[in-house]
């Protein structure tokens, strides 16, 4: 399955948090295009403070923020919803892997 060129929707509680255009593959991450929608706003700050605290290697708090994000948003690939994702966004880049099985407690 190629996955440039691919649409992902993040979506959120009533609106569209975004889309994800793939240009960029490196297993296990895909790179895109993000493209804001009306519910962005709502969660931005959350993507940027999940940021900083990856940056800050402050992985207890990080994992708070990435549990929030997770009750915020969900990631849909091209043929529906993915059950587990880490998703990263920053300006207009958007960077996230997937799994159809939940990730392991590592």
């Amino acid at each position: 399955m190629g996955f440039e060129g691919a649409v992902w929707q993040v979506r959120g509680g009533r609106e569209p948090v975004g889309e994800i255009v793939v240009d960029e593959t490196g297993f296990p991450w895909l790179h895109g295009t993000f493209t804001p929608g009306p519910g962005f706003p709502g969660v931005r700050d959350l993507f940027a403070r999940e940021l900083v605290l990856a940056e800050d290697e402050d992985w207890e708090t990080w994992e708070e923020v990435h549990d929030e994000i997770r009750r915020q948003v969900s990631l849909v690939a091209p043929d529906g919803p993915v059950p587990e994702f880490l998703l990263h966004i920053e300006g207009d880049r958007a960077w996230f892997r997937w799994s159809n099985e939940p990730f392991g407690e590592d």
